[in-house]
């Protein structure tokens, strides 16, 4: 049985306890907002801003329906159309202080789309990834380490699928750059039953903070200066770039008629561009171009 109403419990659950978490190792609250959207549904926004660890870190709850589908969801699936729609899910954005500590994102959501007489169409969605800035490789090998713990119950094939399919998602084609190292990333899954696939979706959202909290406890007391802080702020602006121009949740949640102040949360204060900068040869900043935004298997 399809059943949001448990997938929504959990959801909320998930926020609470993430939430919580990043409060107790950075010192300082979130602020909420409830929030309601006019076309129907809300969500519950939780910010902090200017702490100790997080300069800017995001946790958002949201939940939403309506009579009909924005074009971003029915462009590549005609049979949506002229469906009732709900769609509910937890995303968040981390910008750490530290250069030394990863930038993150990690989504977990569930779609419906029903229509009077007709079975509902559904799939869970989501994954998690990190944006290093001077990388650390133990750090990446752990981080993947966890990305497969959390699959494997569901299959051999399943991390490497999702591990590519992160690959292939968080690219920046303008750039011809990855965003970062990866992890999972996963749309339109329902190749499992509803309670299995519901399963799987707990885990990728369980085992984030056992994948992040270990890389910013080992790295948030790194020293750094100010030619760290400027390369930082530079890679920022690909974060940007890729959540204004290919992000699937941002599209539909601006095409949707969501609340923009939480759509746009990911976005991280301050970002800098600078015209056509390139990085030192043998430097720590092109050892990140050359090595880490490529590609590879790093288990």
């Amino acid at each position: 049985m399809v059943d949001i109403n448990i997938v929504k419990d959990y959801l909320l659950t998930l926020q609470e306890k993430i939430t919580e978490s990043l409060s107790a190792v950075d010192g300082k609250a979130f602020h909420q907002d409830q929030w309601e959207r006019p076309g129907g549904g809300g969500g519950r926004t939780r910010v902090l801003e200017s702490g100790e660890i997080f300069e800017k870190a995001g946790v958002n709850f949201s939940h939403v329906f309506g009579d009909s589908l924005p074009a971003s969801a029915t462009a590549h699936r005609p049979e949506l159309s002229g469906r009732r729609f709900q769609a509910a899910g937890v995303s968040l954005v981390l910008h750490p202080r530290n250069p030394y500590v990863p930038t993150t994102h990690a989504n977990v959501r569930i779609f419906i789309a029903e229509k009077e007489g007709e079975a509902p169409i559904w799939w869970f969605g989501g994954g998690f990834d990190l944006t290093p800035y001077y990388p650390f490789k133990e750090d990446c090998i752990q981080w993947h380490q966890k990305a497969k713990q959390a699959c494997e119950p569901f299959g051999e094939d399943v991390y490497p699928r999702f591990k590519k399919w992160a690959d292939d998602y968080f690219f920046l084609k303008h750039r011809n750059e990855t965003r970062g190292i990866g992890g999972l990333f996963f749309d339109d899954v329902n190749e499992w039953d509803f309670n299995t696939s519901f399963e799987f979706l707990q885990s990728v959202g369980d085992n984030f903070l056992k994948a992040y909290l270990p890389i910013v406890e080992n790295r948030k007391d790194t020293p750094f200066g100010e030619r760290e802080r400027k390369f930082q702020l530079y890679r920022r602006g690909r974060y940007v770039e890729f959540n204004l121009v290919y992000d699937r949740g941002t599209l539909f949640g601006l095409q949707s008629g969501g609340r923009t102040e939480s759509i746009l949360m990911s976005l991280p204060t301050p970002v800098t561009w600078r015209y056509d900068w390139q990085p030192e040869t043998g430097s720590p900043e092109a050892d990140l171009y050359e090595y880490y935004l490529k590609p590879q298997d790093w288990i």
